[in-house]
């Protein structure tokens, strides 16, 4: 092959513009690098975002997403629908699932029976929200909530559907919200990653889902967009300490080194791939002392430790994830996806359901308390919520009560948010009176997007990434910012 070909393939549009002169094509270059995002950052410091963002005041400075994978089911937790009580053991009203496709486990629906909650429900706090026995401490903060019941979706699956809801694509491939929002807006601090993400699963659990990494991928945007998974044991991030025998000192002078030969390529290349390459050597410099100090809870108030309950010190469950969020956005991180995996309750509704929600329930109240006890719920939005919900028929024999459980249901479901600027102690939208459809202010998954992406100051149209031809969003082509719950 030509050599002259293969340089010319690598000259990229930044880097004819550097080569052009010393002084305008320099200038031209920086402007490029940083209107794009991709400005490298080998020093450590926080990478920037793009240029003319945030194209408005933002609401949030950081996002927590609690996401709860499998799908917890909205008619026994957050949506109280009496006359299912009233229906159960009856066959689903045929106007109510007509035309409708459901997963393969349920395939048509007439004939299915009706199942009630298997828990009641309570109204708490000033606001009035209906929320199950089985959720007890997130009642107690039911005022801080702001409970979106109205919620749709495409997907019938589980991984097309939570790729659908966090990439706004069914299919792998496409950045992550997290990845856009720092793409977009920079990182904020310059000793640990702009977007970390953390799993658990609910011990016991017969139907857990998988943790695909694409989840927390930046897809077509360069890699150092992407989220960094903390394991859930031993070291939170491999390869942080030194060898034997290589001191702070060296690793430092070896990094440098380093640095100057990568630089050199992304000089002569440009591909942004190189400059990650630097700054992720340097965060992992960074991050040797921010670690220890980060996953140390000693200084932790013990009334703090206590609330976020008993699991709370060990590593890798939902609680210690929890608290390690709200740490870490403390310390500057702007997006934390927490992934929580075991909702998938097609035949485990009065034994396992029970078990997720005990694991889940204080540690997610016990986060929102503890930001605003540090004055940081008011810039900080955090989302609860999975890719459907729950089908309010039951999925198999209803004379069998320990193996009651209901399929999947894209038609319905509910997420709640708190602080980072929507209104608190509200409830937007609702379902028919079966929690079977949408019946009032539909609020589709590209909308819920459009509307975090608008609380940290970004316009959901104008943030977007040129690939293979054409102009890509988070949002897609669709999307609506829902404005009745913006504070």
């Amino acid at each position: 092959m030509n050599p002259l070909n293969t340089f010319a393939r690598h000259l990229t549009r930044r880097e004819l513009f550097g080569r052009a002169t010393a002084g305008v094509g320099t200038a031209a270059l920086a402007c490029l690098l940083q209107k794009d995002g991709l400005a490298a950052s080998p020093t450590g410091k926080p990478v920037p975002g793009i240029a003319e963002l945030p194209h408005h005041k933002p609401k949030a400075k950081r996002v927590i997403y609690l996401f709860q994978n499998g799908a917890p089911t909205h008619v026994d937790i957050w949506d109280h629908k009496p006359k299912l009580k009233e229906l159960h053991g009856k066959p689903v009203p045929e106007e109510y699932v007509a035309g409708k496709r459901f997963s393969t486990m349920t395939g048509a629906a007439n004939g299915k029976l009706m199942l009630a909650p298997v828990e009641p429900f309570e109204q708490h706090g000033k606001s009035g929200a209906w929320v199950s026995k089985l959720m007890p401490h997130t009642a107690k903060i039911a005022d801080e909530l702001c409970f979106i019941k109205s919620m749709h979706t495409e997907a019938v699956n589980h991984a097309p559907a939570i790729t659908f809801l966090l990439t706004g694509g069914e299919l792998p491939g496409r950045p992550s919200m997290g990845a856009w929002a720092t793409y977009g807006l920079g990182t904020g601090t310059d000793n640990l990653p702009g977007f970390v993400a953390m799993t658990s699963i609910t011990k016991g659990t017969t139907c857990g889902q998988i943790f695909y990494d694409f989840y927390w991928g930046s897809g077509f945007l360069p890699s150092r967009y992407q989220g960094v998974k903390f394991r859930g044991s031993g070291e939170p991030v491999l390869y942080l300490a030194n060898p034997d025998g290589v001191s702070r000192d060296v690793r430092r002078g070896m990094l440098d080194d380093l640095a100057k030969l990568n630089d050199l390529k992304h000089r002569d290349f440009g591909d942004p791939e190189i400059a990650t390459r630097i700054s992720q050597y340097e965060m992992a410099y960074q991050m040797q002392a921010s670690v220890p100090e980060l996953t140390d809870f000693s200084k932790e108030p013990r009334e703090v430790i206590e609330s976020y309950g008993p699991e709370v010190k060990r590593q890798g469950s939902f609680a210690y994830n929890c608290l390690m969020a709200r740490r870490l956005v403390e310390r500057g991180v702007r997006f934390v996806q927490l992934m929580h995996a075991g909702w998938d309750q097609h035949n485990s509704l009065t034994t396992e359901l029970y078990s997720q929600c005990k694991d889940t329930d204080q540690p997610s109240a016990a986060l929102v308390a503890d930001l605003k006890r540090l004055g940081l719920l008011d810039d900080t939005l955090v989302i609860w919520g999975g890719e459907f919900g729950r089908t309010p028929f039951i999925q198999g024999n209803i004379a069998d009560k320990p193996r009651w459980g209901r399929d999947h249901h894209p038609y319905a479901f509910t997420v709640w948010m708190a602080g980072g600027g929507v209104k608190p102690g509200i409830s937007y939208g609702e379902s028919d009176d079966l929690g079977m459809n949408v019946a009032k202010d539909p609020v589709h998954v590209h909308d819920l997007q459009a509307t975090i992406l608008h609380l940290l100051g970004i316009d959901h149209e104008r943030l977007t990434y040129r690939f293979q031809g054409r102009q890509f969003r988070l949002t897609d082509v669709h999307g609506h910012v829902v404005k009745a719950i913006l504070a």
